[in-house]
């Protein structure tokens, strides 16, 4: 059995500024935040590239389903090192898939300076900025996915 490693990383306390950090920037937006830090891959993900395991939690995560189409996943995997930011079609139609890579490479420089809470934190507000300006939030406006940070 691998030895956890989430806590070499993160605190309690992150998870809980990360899902506040979410909620803050999902006030503005009809657009939803997920954020997956998954420890290992298993097994059967030896062969999978860092996107097809983000849109793999993407799916199981149901956030294909939001209403616009209007979910964007920050997903890391802590073994290797690596981010992905995975956006839903909707916001595909009108935010540049290249903005995406620029902030992963962003968020990357902070997590290779050792800071990761802080680098989670960035994106978050980041992708929020990014989802008000282009997806503003509608008067009926619901929350459509957790804000709870998902660990596996």
């Amino acid at each position: 059995m691998k030895k956890s490693i989430i806590y070499n990383f993160f605190t309690d306390d992150d998870f809980l500024r990360f899902s506040k950090k979410i909620k803050e920037a999902e006030k503005l937006t009809s657009g939803e935040i997920r954020v997956c830090i998954k420890e290992f891959r298993n097994i059967f993900e030896k062969r999978k590239d860092i996107r097809q395991l983000a849109e793999k939690e993407f799916y199981k995560l149901n956030m294909q389903n939001t209403k616009d189409k209007t979910g964007v996943l920050l997903y890391l995997l802590l073994s290797e090192r690596k981010f992905y930011i995975l956006a839903d079609e909707g916001i595909n139609s009108k935010v540049e898939e290249n903005t995406w890579y620029k902030l992963r490479d962003e968020i990357q420089t902070k997590f290779k300076e050792g800071k990761f809470s802080d680098g989670i934190i960035y994106c978050i507000e980041k992708v929020g900025e990014i989802l008000k300006n282009n997806f503003p939030i509608k008067p009926n406006d619901t929350n459509e996915l957790s804000n709870k940070i998902v660990i596996s």
